[in-house]
């Protein structure tokens, strides 16, 4: 008998309100649209959380920094991004983690994992060497003013053309394999842990090294793009163009469908499409026509729990208004002499707010305990 006052069992997941079991794994779409992010659908991006306490970001595409953020937690934890290749759809918001996430309490390095290119200046070392150039105003304008110890990076390149280990901490292996996509330069990943076995393939049209490291995956993600009559009416394709991406450059929903077929997953996930009430049935009609197995059509928020013995299927439910994960560590002391400050011209344009500004220091200082003068220029 169900009690009228006693809580129940939840069919959806609420972030912060469920502890992950030590052999479980946690795997939270925050970005599944098309590379044009939209309120509804960020671009590419899936959160994995292990039970080990060990959290792992798989592209970091438009728009899903705001989802990774909306899930409330630390940004300490979430450190480690592998990036499938480099198109804005799959790493365009790496820089809003970097400097959000540093802000908001990453006080280490941002570890970043991604392919080489056919020449040094198409890989990820040498796009990442330009966000940080790119952000220098951003950093030289919180020195003094905030902890910038997460204001680093730590890239590890490697060979695109390899099937090898790229990560290996903590009883967990990340491996990466060639990906057929646009041009020389892109890969997929498998995830290794307690047994599980995830699998996700970024952009690629079907390829041999999917098949032979996705077999018998607990959970194969691999995109199903839109279909090719919706790429002309939704996208504003011409014919060749919608044959020629939908097709060959990305894996249309009958081809993805052959290769989980081929797979044979515990669980399916398809992504990388416009999931709407005109969209989704020509997608799921046409997957359907090579696979009949388990399966998700992904959207922003959805969420499976992964154990050896169940998969569970759940929507994510977030606050719209929520603020700043608490902090996993103490931020240190700002060093006020570190600050760049303002030229004379620029000082001299300020108003005098003294006398609406200093009640805020004084304010402070007692309810703190703690004194906190008011800067004299």
């Amino acid at each position: 008998m169900i009690s009228p006052t006693e809580a129940r069992d939840r069919a959806f997941y609420s972030p912060n309100s469920e502890t992950l079991d030590p052999d479980e794994i946690r795997i939270i779409a925050c970005g599944t649209g098309m590379p044009t992010p939209r309120p509804a659908q960020a671009a590419a991006c899936f959160l994995m959380e292990l039970g080990n306490g060990d959290k792992f970001i798989f592209d970091i595409g438009d728009g899903s920094v705001e989802r990774l953020f909306a899930l409330q937690i630390p940004t300490a934890f979430l450190d480690k991004v592998f990036i499938g290749h480099l198109h804005g759809d799959h790493f365009g918001d790496i820089g809003s983690l970097f400097v959000a996430g540093g802000i908001a309490g990453r006080f280490t390095p941002l570890r970043i994992w991604g392919p080489s290119g056919s020449t040094p200046e198409l890989g990820t070392a040498a796009a990442i060497d330009a966000m940080e150039k790119m952000f220098a105003w951003d950093l030289a304008g919180r020195l003094g003013q905030t902890d910038v110890r997460g204001f680093t990076t730590e890239v590890t390149e490697f060979d695109y053309r390899l099937e090898q280990v790229v990560f290996e901490e903590n009883g967990v292996v990340i491996r990466s394999f060639p990906a057929i996509h646009a041009i020389d330069g892109s890969v997929s990943y498998s995830l290794e842990w307690n047994g599980l076995k995830i699998v996700f393939g970024s952009d690629t049209f079907p390829n041999k090294w999917y098949i032979e490291n996705a077999k018998g995956a607990d959970l194969a993600i691999h995109e199903s793009f839109i279909t090719v009559p919706d790429m002309m009416r939704l996208y504003r394709s011409t014919p060749e163009a919608a044959l020629q991406v939908g097709t060959q450059i990305h894996t249309a929903p009958e081809a993805f469908g052959k290769v989980m077929s081929m797979v044979k997953p515990r669980h399916a996930v398809a992504y990388h499409f416009w999931k709407d009430h005109d969209t989704t049935g020509p997608a799921l009609e046409a997957i359907r026509t090579t696979y009949d197995g388990p399966l998700s059509l992904a959207e922003d928020y959805m969420v499976w729990n992964v154990t050896k013995d169940e998969i569970r299927v759940r929507m994510t439910i977030i606050d719209h208004h929520t603020g700043n994960p608490p902090l996993a560590y103490e931020a240190e002391p700002v060093n006020a002499e570190q600050r760049v400050g303002y030229s004379p011209e620029i000082v001299a344009g300020k108003l005098d707010m003294r006398d609406v500004l200093e009640p805020i220091y004084e304010q402070a200082s007692e309810a703190l305990g703690r004194e906190f003068a008011y800067p004299d220029e």
